[in-house]
Parts: structure tokens; sequence; C-alpha cells
């Protein structure tokens, strides 16, 4: 007798059909909730789409800063005959490499320029927005690490946590305005994690022998795009 007791409640188009709407749902909450990040800071619903849907399609694009040469030590086993008699020589030689250092257009030009109109745009939150900023990039230079052949890496939640905290500190204490926690987030989010990730790390690319060292992600949405936006929906 046959007892099967794990079987499928629904056919598998059905549940192919189910997890295509369930993918649909979460894109669309979580474009929701970047939308609702930027409006927070005064933008609208349409310039807060405009943004989104920029940042997208520029998250496929690099664009060419500079390059960096790293000499990368590699160990090969040359042969020497003597007599007769075969010796393996350990021979180090230097291997010359390139990376490119390229700033990422989606995921760090567009939110650099958006924290620049947002400084430009609340000038008397401009101090409280700085100072959060080196609040947040102090504390993702502490956690950044360098990883070979790929760059610098984060955590992915402790830069937005550190931008959320000292948007609310600075923000009670010193910003005259409502918006302040969200442009101090956002600013201090973008700005932070730029200045402690990326910045005060380029002295570590030459070591990593990564062909491509891109500022914002290597063409995806990378720490710096969703730090400033998680940062806004934390606060």
């Amino acid at each position: 007798m046959n007892h099967r007791m794990v079987y499928l409640p629904v056919g598998i188009l059905a549940i192919l059909l189910l997890a295509t709407v369930l993918w649909a749902t979460v894109a669309l909450l979580f474009f929701g909730l970047l939308s609702t990040a930027f409006t927070k800071m005064g933008f609208s619903w349409s310039d807060a789409l405009l943004l989104l849907a920029a940042s997208l399609l520029g998250a496929g694009i690099n664009l060419p800063i500079f390059t960096v040469e790293s000499k990368v030590p590699v160990v090969r086993d040359a042969f020497v005959r003597s007599f007769g008699i075969v010796y393996r020589v350990p021979v180090v030689k230097t291997v010359k490499n390139e990376t490119v250092v390229a700033v990422n257009v989606g995921g760090a030009l567009i939110p650099i320029l958006v924290s620049a109109y947002l400084l430009i745009s609340y000038p008397s939150v401009a101090a409280v927005a700085l100072a959060g900023t080196a609040a947040v990039a102090l504390v993702t230079f502490t956690v950044a690490r360098p990883i070979g052949g790929l760059g610098i890496a984060t955590p992915l939640f402790v830069p937005p946590l550190a931008a959320a905290l000292s948007a609310i500190i600075l923000a009670a204490a010193f910003s005259p305005i409502p918006e302040g926690r969200f442009v101090t987030a956002y600013v201090g989010g973008v700005l932070g994690t730029l200045i402690g990730a990326d910045i005060l790390n380029l002295h570590r690319i030459s070591d990593l022998g990564a062909p491509v060292a891109s500022i914002g992600g290597a063409g995806t949405f990378d720490g710096i795009f969703i730090t400033g936006a998680i940062a806004v929906l934390l606060v």
C-alpha cells in the first residue's frame, strides 16, 4: 500500500502563477516604499517614480573615473635539470593587473545629485545633515571590509541603521523643520556610505585584484542607493 504523505495541493502551473503574483506584489511594495521615502523629503510621486526609473536604468551603467595598477605576486613552479636530476624551483613572478575605478550611475551618481539638491533646498538642515554624514562615515568605515576580487563590502543594514539613528538624534536636537530628519537620514546615508566605504578605502583598491571597482555597485543597486532609502523609511 502506497501512503504518500507529501504531495502538491495544486498543479505546477498554479504554483508558478502564484509565485509570479507574489514576486510582482513584493516588487510593487518595494518600489512603493521607495517612492514613499522620496515623498517624505518633499518630492512629488511623479518625481519619485522618475528618480526610481532613472536609478533602475542607471544601475547598469558604470562611468570609468581612473585606473589603478595593482601588483599581485604569483608563485609558479619552474623545473631545472642538473646532472640528470629534475629540481622543482618555486619562482615568484609579479603580474601587473589594472583595476578600473568607476562610479555607478544608478547606485551612486543619482543619489549624490539628490543629496546635493536636498542640501541646497533645505539650507537650515545642511549642518545637521553633514554631521549625520560624518557619523555614518565613521561607522561605515569601521565595518567595511576589503574582499579580494570584488571590492569593499559592508554589512547591508549597518549603514542605514546608523543613518536613521543619527538622523533621529540630531534632527530632534537641532533641526528647525519636520523634514529635517528625513533629509538628514538620506544625505547621511548616501554621503556617509560613499565616504566611509569607498573614498576612505581607495588606497586598498590596488591590493584587491578586482578588474573593476564600482562605487555604488557593479551594475546593481548597492549600499549607497539602498542605504539612503532605507534610512528614510526607518525614521
